[in-house]
């Protein structure tokens, strides 16, 4: 690494010494500096542009240029006449201040449109070629080369640290609810120009009266070549591998036209390509968004599906993945507009995980797994809006959307002290979701919004354990010559049958919920500079939750007749344990309050309230019966400086009301895994929690600096944590709900700053975390701090006619301090990383990435793993309808990479095996 800084400085000092400085300041004719000016250098002889700027709050302007060289300088602002003038450099710097005059014509439209970034209010504009050198194939290859923008390792889209919500092409809605379909199939030639919508809100008539800071979404303008025509490619590939043969097929056709749109993705691979995992397909948001602040109420649906691992090709050992996907928007006319889409979606993949596990409390022994899983999640999605404006003054918006899914797993499982395990578990679930709005402009002071929106939810996972077992060594001595089973005296509480030589366990589960949430927006603008709004509503919410816990025997074997025995459980921890399930949880709130919204300066100050009534209930089996009413006053504040046009400083405060979902109240016995059984608590509270955000950003284009940094704080009174007991000498637990009588408090920070010199791009970051979290083991009380620390960095070039290299650097501490635990559990993680592309001889592509990973543990090496992925591409021309490709994926071949978690209970080094070396040869014709 040492070498490598040493490069980056080398290179810097070398590029910096080629170029002198052209420096002045832009005012308009009365003296008056001009901020944001554009000012755009061209080479006379190359025709092409060398180095661009913008002007300071002071109207000062620097480019930096080549040496004895000649060029043709042009400044441009709105409303101004452009002013051009020619420069021949030599070895000095130079000094230039223009004046501008007032000009109606567009010339600063045109030179605009040559600009990399320009910045228009809340808007950062990009123009994609000025960041392409060829090597770009999709959006997301392009947008991971944009200042400011950065692609996750989730694949999510972040801008200042906020996740990007949305992705529209022209203006049309593209797979609403998921932004990896666009970034991930929309073919980079076909993009003009990215539109970074910061503070975005999709109904005009609140853009005035709101303050939408936790928002961003991404505009695509699309070539004008590629408007009224069909675009897009297909792939078509084979390839080896161990044991397997690979294939791959993906045709991406998109049509665009001002009054329809149409968009069809395909994807049949099993080559480990995923672009939406069965944690993308169950999280899409659907675009069902409240326009207004939250309430300050939150309230959980509950979930009871199957515990799937999300699998990529750095967690999986098999995917095969299969995908269609359809989207279309329709305008009939300027009032109305329709889109939605459909899409269906396979996943089948095989895992296997090592777990080396160290158990908090000395008394529990420590465990080492070996776990197979093979799963399968066949999911079927589907949305349909429209948006219907009468007139600037009158929006209806109608959504409905659902997800529709089939998923079945099945694990083997070898433990050290459970010995051998097979599970499996099947589910149906479904979710329907509607959403209906109005909005009113009434006249220029009145505006009214109308949200309702409902959720159906039905959850049916069904559970099968069988755990080895020999039923003679039942009544031996733990430190005998044959001593019982691990799973021998969890058995004997749960009151199973333990004469066979199989625990069978089985249980039923099913969830519904249903939930409306309805609310009236009034908002009365006082003046130009403030406004306040009035709201009420109410939440209305219905859980049900059934289940039923059971043992089968042995066929041959039955007991009483039947091969199907309810075991009478004596738990300790849990009292009157049932083994089944009969719960009913009602939720309802009735909510009105008031914020008022004030322009001061550079200042906007939102203070408000909310004034809650709250009902919640659960019967239990029909006759056990718990009730909670009460009321709540929620305050709520948020100012924001606005030093300049692209500069801020947030601060926000919010007192939030938590509720939980009805399997935490459900009192009978569950099986969460076949070591691990949950009892629910009728009689838990919600809990409280005071929220402070402070969020700094600035965007700066005279000296090409980026800089954003947050500081999160939470303080939560009676959390809803758990009390886990395990049986002496093994590792089964059984748990139940609680709310802590003790705070929980977390603090989160993150910066990030980037800083372009030319065609050279460095960056760092850093990330701080304090979490501090009260739980009850064996019936102690237990208290796990856990601080976090990281800093990464980066450098990189962004040449159009040159290769470019990216060198990444990152390391990251954990310090754990458990209450049960002497000492402090310390993990550290170094990951340096570096990416390679280049387009060269106007033909050929070259991509590759390679990483390095070591994991230590208490200062010794835990796990080290190196990953290298190449690409190399022939096409005739950047503009040639074929390509041929050659990839390789792991051609390292590594077998796995580790990861270390600390946990309340445990700590564990977690061995995933990942896809095999792939070397696959594709064909991409482009329409």
């Amino acid at each position: 690494m040492k070498k490598l800084l040493l490069l980056a400085i080398f290179m810097v000092t070398f590029i910096t010494s080629a170029q002198v400085k052209l420096t002045g300041v832009v005012k308009d004719s009365i003296g008056v500096p001009l901020e944001m000016a554009n000012v755009l250098a061209i080479n006379k002889i190359t025709k092409k542009m060398t180095s661009y700027g913008f002007t300071d709050s002071k109207g000062n302007y620097k480019l930096d240029l080549d040496k004895n060289s000649t060029f043709d300088i042009k400044i441009s602002y709105i409303g101004m006449k452009t002013s051009e003038f020619e420069i021949i450099t030599k070895t000095k710097n130079i000094v230039k201040d223009i004046t501008l005059f007032e000009d109606n014509s567009l010339d600063e439209i045109t030179i605009v449109s040559k600009m990399p970034v320009t910045i228009k209010g809340d808007t950062i504009v990009y123009n994609a070629d000025s960041f392409k050198n060829g090597s770009e194939r999709k959006l997301e290859d392009v947008l991971k080369k944009l200042p400011g923008v950065e692609v996750n390792d989730a694949g999510q889209i972040e801008v200042e640290g906020k996740v990007v919500e949305k992705i529209t092409v022209d203006g049309k809605e593209f797979f609403s609810g998921d932004t990896k379909l666009a970034s991930k199939n929309i073919p980079s030639n076909a993009v003009d120009k990215i539109q970074v919508l910061r503070n975005y809100g999709d109904i005009n008539q609140l853009k005035g009266v709101q303050n939408n800071q936790d928002r961003v979404a991404i505009n695509i303008k699309l070539k004008e070549g590629k408007k009224n025509f069909w675009f897009g490619d297909v792939v078509a590939g084979a390839g080896s591998a161990p044991e397997q043969t690979l294939y791959l097929f993906q045709p991406k056709l998109f049509y665009y036209s001002p009054k329809y749109t149409l968009n069809v993705i395909g994807d049949v691979n099993n080559l480990g390509d995923v672009v939406l995992s069965r944690r993308d397909l169950r999280s899409f948001s659907f675009n069902f968004r409240s326009q207004s602040p939250s309430n300050g109420t939150n309230i959980n649906l509950a979930s009871a599906g199957i515990g799937f691992l999300t699998a990529s090709a750095r967690n999986a050992n098999r995917i095969e993945t299969k995908l269609s996907a359809l989207n279309f928007s329709y305008s009939p006319n300027k009032k109305l507009d329709l889109t939605g889409f459909l899409i269906f979606s396979s996943n089948s993949n095989g895992q296997r995980n090592i777990r080396d596990i160290d158990y908090v409390n000395p008394n529990i022994p420590d465990d080492f797994v070996d776990k197979t899983s093979n799963q399968t999640s066949n999911t079927g999605l589907f949305s349909f809006r429209s948006v219907y404006k009468k007139n600037v003054n009158n929006q209806l918006n109608y959504n409905v959307s659902g997800r529709f899914s089939n998923e079945f797993k099945t694990e083997n499982v070898a433990s050290r002290v459970l010995s051998d395990i097979t599970e499996r578990e099947r589910a149906t679930p479904y979710t329907v979701n509607q959403d209906l709005s109005y909005f009113y402009t009434a006249n220029e002071n009145n505006i009214f919004a109308i949200e309702v929106k409902h959720v159906l939810q039905n959850e049916d996972p069904f559970y099968v354990a069988s755990i080895e077992n020999d039923p003679d060594n039942n009544a031996n001595e733990p430190n005998g010559n044959n001593p019982p089973d691990g799973f021998d005296e969890p058995a004997k509480s749960l009151g199973l049958v333990r004469d066979r030589i199989f625990y069978n366990l089985e249980q039923d589960r099913r969830v519904k919920s249903n939930q409306l949430d309805a609310k009236l927006d009034y908002y009365y603008i006082l003046n130009s500079k403030s406004n306040l709004n009035f709201v009420a509503g109410t939440i209305s919410s219905k859980q049900n939750f059934d289940s039923k816990f059971f043992q089968i025997l042995d066929i041959d074997q039955p007991k009483e007749g039947s091969n199907i025995f309810e075991p009478n459980p004596t738990i300790d921890g849990i009292s009157d344990p049932q083994i089944t399930n009969n719960t009913e949880y009602n939720f309802t709130d009735l909510y009105a309050g008031v914020r008022y919204r004030l322009k001061s300066g550079i200042f906007i100050f939102t203070p408000g309230f909310t004034v809650h009534s709250y009902n919640s209930n659960n019967t239990q089996y029909g006759t056990e019966y718990f009730q909670d009413k009460f009321k709540e006053f929620l305050p709520e504040f948020e100012v924001i400086a606005q030093f300049k046009k692209s500069e801020n400083l947030r601060f926000s405060y919010k007192k939030q009301i938590n509720f939980t979902d009805v399997t935490q109240i459900a009192r009978g016995i569950v099986a969460n895994n076949y070591d691990a059984f949950f009892a629910g608590n009728a009689s838990l509270v919600n809990s409280s929690s005071h929220n402070l955000n402070l969020r700094y950003f600035s965007f700066n284009l005279f000296n090409n600096t980026n800089v954003f940094a947050f500081v999160n704080y939470s303080k939560t009174a009676d959390q809803v944590n758990r009390n886990t007991i395990f049986t002496p000498g093994t590792v089964v637990s059984s748990a139940t709900s609680l709310n802590s009588p003790l705070n929980n408090e977390s603090v989160n920070a993150r910066f990030n700053a980037s800083k372009r010199f030319g065609k050279l791009q460095t960056s760092i970051g850093g990330s701080y975390g304090y979490n501090k979290v009260f739980q009850f083991i064996n019936n102690v009380a237990n208290t796990n701090e856990i601080t976090s620390k990281g800093i990464s960095t980066r450098f990189g070039t962004n040449f159009r006619e040159a290769p470019n290299v990216n060198l990444r650097y990152s390391v990251s501490f954990s310090n754990q301090n458990n209450s049960s635990r002497a000492g402090v559990f310390k993990t550290v993680r170094h990951r340096p990383s570096i990416d390679f592309d280049a387009y060269i001889w106007n033909s050929v592509t070259v991509t590759s990435d390679f990483s390095f990973t070591d994991q230590r543990q208490n200062g010794v090496s835990a796990n080290t793993f190196s990953l290298w992925n190449a690409k190399i591409a022939y096409r005739k021309d950047k503009d040639a309808k074929w390509e041929y490709e050659l990839v390789g994926n792991n051609l390292l071949g590594t077998g796995s990479e580790a990861n270390i978690n600390q946990g309340i209970i445990s700590s564990t080094i977690n061995e995933t095996f990942i896809l095999p070396r792939f070397v696959s040869f594709r064909i991409r014709y482009q329409l």
